[in-house]
């Protein structure tokens, strides 16, 4: 079934090239339903690119392109900067546990890089960040024009600290990715795409990935369909913390449904 989608996803980078900037926006009223019957405050960025299409639809237009931190939706472009340095050869390297016990158990274990990912292992990316020490740090960002590119503040900086991102500019750090388009080797973005995905159907897969500082969650990723893919970037406040999260997968499935977007076996 995987090798399947991956065809799919090829056939569909192939044929189906998406322009450089979206034609238009729009916003989304029904959307913006969607957050005020579940009681938080957010916005969601949606890019459909099926057919190429380029209309970005958005709920609270202004707030998708404000910055936050990234928080843990910072390791799509972290695990590319520790394949790019060579901390890691490839999805099968250990990462040894350094036996401290965590909230998580999952996290208390050796690491590849999937299970990392899957598991949002901290203490994983806080290592790579003290061996690609600050300096580092930024000359990728500023590469990838990611966000604000800060490294300052409290650490972790992706999630205590400085760094920020819009919704809007997460969106075009995943278009990119998604056409390999990133100043990274085309086998790194490959392989971090295939370590974010979090379902698949007969002619759908879906990449993704969570984060929470706390007070701000997000979900960030895309489908892809036969037709092409459908990105999206949604952050929202959390002021009942973990009993908020859930919303987040929520409110993405109600927008993305709206546009016959989201699969009805997930």
């Amino acid at each position: 079934m995987f090798r399947r989608n991956f065809i799919l996803s090829s056939l569909a980078l192939g044929t189906l090239p998406l322009a450089q900037s979206q034609s238009s926006t729009l916003d989304m009223p029904a959307w913006a339903t969607l957050f005020r019957e579940a009681g938080v405050s957010g916005c969601i960025a949606v890019l459909d690119a099926r057919g190429g299409a380029q209309t970005l639809r958005v709920a609270d237009g202004p707030r998708t392109q404000r910055r936050y931190s990234p928080a843990s939706t910072f390791k799509i472009a972290h695990s590319l900067f520790a394949l790019d340095a060579g901390l890691l050869r490839d999805e099968f390297q250990l990462i040894p546990w350094d036996g401290v016990q965590r909230s998580v158990p999952a996290w208390n274990q050796d690491q590849t890089l999937r299970s990392a990912m899957r598991s949002s292992t901290v203490w994983v990316y806080e290592r790579f960040a003290r061996e690609l020490g600050a300096a580092k740090e930024t000359e990728y960002l500023r590469r990838l024009d990611y966000g604000n590119a800060a490294v300052s503040g409290a650490q972790p900086f992706w999630v205590e600290g400085d760094l920020a991102i819009s919704a809007v500019e997460q969106i075009a750090f995943l278009k990119r990715l998604y056409l390999n388009e990133l100043p990274f080797q085309v086998a790194h973005q490959r392989l971090v795409k295939d370590v974010m995905v979090g379902g698949a159907g007969p002619d759908w897969l879906l990449r993704a990935k969570t984060g929470w500082t706390g007070r701000i969650g997000w979900w960030v990723g895309w489908v892809e369909w036969p037709e092409g893919p459908v990105f999206f970037a949604m952050n929202m406040d959390t002021p009942n913390r973990m009993r908020d999260l859930p919303q987040r997968q929520t409110l993405v499935r109600g927008a993305l449904q709206s546009l016959g977007a989201w699969p009805s076996s997930l």
